[in-house]
C-alpha cells in the first residue's frame, strides 16, 4: 500500500483498512471453492467492495450484534466511533444454520463467482422494525431502503472478510480505491479536497456548488455513486458520459478528479449523508458538500435534515461539512444564486421538475441552458431515445 503524506486527513478510526488478498489468487479461489457458500445480493456485493478497499474504514467485515444494536440505537459502533448505518450480511436461515462461530464461508455473486471469504464470528437475528424506524426514519414499505431491508433475511452473519476477486469495474479508467485517490491527491500536491456525492447527472445548480467550493480548496473529487440504485434513477454509464463532457468543457484542468464510488444507495437521508461523509474522508477528502436533501427520497426527510445531523458531530467526525442552500438560475440576477444571495422571487428562478425535464429530453428538446449545459442535455437526449416509450 502506498505511503501517504501526513498532511492528508486520517482515515476514519485512524487506519485505512485493506482486506484485499495478496499472493496466489488462483490457489485462494480454489480453496474458497471448497467452502460453504453465501450468496450476495447487489447491495451486499457493494458493501464487500467498500469494506475490502477501506472505503468503510474502520470496518473489517460485516457487523456483529453489539455493533449492529449500537449503530441502530445510537449511530455509533460499540467502541463509540461514529457510524450511522448497519453494514450487515443477510443470509437465508437454512444456509446460516450450516455455519457456526469460527467457520469460514465463500461469498458469491449472482453468477456464483467467488468474490470474498468471511470468517464467521456470529450469527444473529435483526430487529427490522427497529432498524427501519431508527435508520430510515420510517417503517413505510414504499421507502426503497426499507423495502430492500424487508425483502432480505433478518438473519445476519458477522465476521471479517477477505476479498478474493475484485469484480470488474464498468469504468476502469475512473475506478480508484481510497489508497489510490490518496496517492493521486499527493501527486497533485493537493492538501484540501472537496468531495461531491451524486447519483444524478450534474446540472447547473450542482456545478455552481462545486465551483463555489473550489474557491476555497485545492481540488474537487467528483465521486458519483455507481452501485445499486432505484430502477428509475439514470443509469451509471449515462451519468458517467455526462460527467466526462462536463469536466472537459467547463472545469479547469488539474483541479478535478473523477472517480466512481462503488457503494449502494440506501436512500436513508441524514444518516446516509454521514456515511457518505465518512467514506469521502477515507478517500482522503477534507471537505464534503451536503445539500438540503442529501440521499433523500420522496418526502420522508425534512428540508436540511441531512445538514442538521452534522451539527453535533462534525468536530468529532474530522471532515468539514459545506452546507449549501438549493441553488438556481435567477433571470434578474442573470446568474446562479441561492436564497442567501438572491433577493428575487421564485417567479424569476429557472426551476424544472424532474418529470418535466425527462419529458423534454425524451422529446429531443434541450432544457434551458440556465438549467443544464447543452452538452450534458445532448447525452441525456441520446440516452432517452434509447429508452422504451412510457406506457400511458
Amino acid at each position: 500500500m502506498p505511503s501517504f503524506e501526513p498532511a492528508l486527513v486520517l482515515p476514519h478510526g485512524g487506519k485505512l483498512i485493506d482486506r484485499t488478498v495478496d499472493g496466489d489468487l488462483s490457489a485462494r479461489s480454489a480453496a474458497a471453492g471448497r467452502l460453504p457458500k453465501l450468496s450476495l445480493d447487489d447491495r451486499s456485493l457493494c458493501d464487500v467492495i467498500c469494506i475490502a478497499t477501506g472505503a468503510y474504514s474502520p470496518l473489517e467485515g460485516f457487523m456483529g450484534s453489539a455493533d449492529y444494536h449500537a449503530v441502530v440505537d445510537g449511530m455509533r459502533l460499540a467502541n463509540r466511533t461514529i457510524w450511522p448505518i448497519p453494514i450487515v450480511l443477510p443470509a437465508e436461515p437454512s444456509v446460516a444454520r450450516q455455519l457456526g462461530k469460527g467457520s469460514r464461508a465463500a461469498l458469491v455473486d449472482g453468477n456464483g463467482v467467488i468474490i470474498a471469504t468471511i470468517d464467521v464470528s456470529e450469527i444473529y437475528r435483526a430487529d427490522h422494525p427497529r432498524e427501519a424506524k431508527s435508520v430510515y426514519g420510517t417503517a413505510d414499505t414504499a421507502h426503497p431502503g426499507v423495502a430492500a431491508m424487508l425483502e432480505s433475511s433478518d438473519t445476519y452473519v458477522a465476521g471479517t472478510i477477505d476479498l478474493v476477486a475484485m469484480p470488474t469495474s464498468e469504468f476502469p479508467a475512473e475506478t480508484m480505491t481510497p489508497a489510490q485517490t490518496r496517492q493521486k491527491f499527493t501527486e497533485l500536491g493537493w492538501r484540501s479536497i472537496v468531495a461531491f456525492q451524486t447519483r444524478n447527472p450534474v446540472h447547473r445548480a450542482h456545478e455552481y456548488l462545486q465551483k463555489v467550493a473550489l474557491e476555497i480548496v485545492d481540488g474537487l473529487l467528483l465521486h458519483p455513486l455507481v452501485g445499486t440504485t432505484k430502477g428509475d434513477d439514470i443509469p451509471a454509464d449515462v451519468r458517467m458520459r455526462c460527467y466526462r463532457v462536463l469536466l472537459q468543457k467547463y472545469y479547469p484542468p488539474g483541479r478535478t478528479v473523477l472517480s466512481v464510488f462503488p457503494a449502494a444507495m440506501r436512500y436513508a437521508g441524514p444518516r446516509e449523508a454521514v456515511l457518505h461523509a465518512i467514506a469521502r474522508k477515507n478517500y482522503g477528502c477534507t471537505h464534503f458538500i451536503v445539500g438540503r436533501d442529501h440521499a433523500g427520497v420522496g418526502s420522508y426527510y425534512g428540508t436540511f435534515d441531512a445538514q442538521r445531523i452534522f451539527d453535533d458531530i462534525e468536530g468529532e467526525l474530522g471532515i468539514t461539512i459545506l452546507r449549501f442552500e438549493h441553488s438556481f438560475w435567477c433571470n434578474i440576477c442573470e446568474g446562479m444564486a441561492t436564497a442567501k444571495t438572491c433577493p428575487h422571487g421564485k417567479e424569476n428562478h429557472v426551476a424544472l421538475s424532474g418529470t418535466k425535464v425527462r419529458d423534454m429530453l425524451r422529446g429531443g428538446e434541450r432544457p434551458p441552458q440556465e438549467f443544464s449545459r447543452p452538452e450534458v442535455a445532448d447525452v441525456l437526449i441520446d440516452a432517452m431515445k434509447a429508452e422504451p416509450a412510457p406506457v400511458s
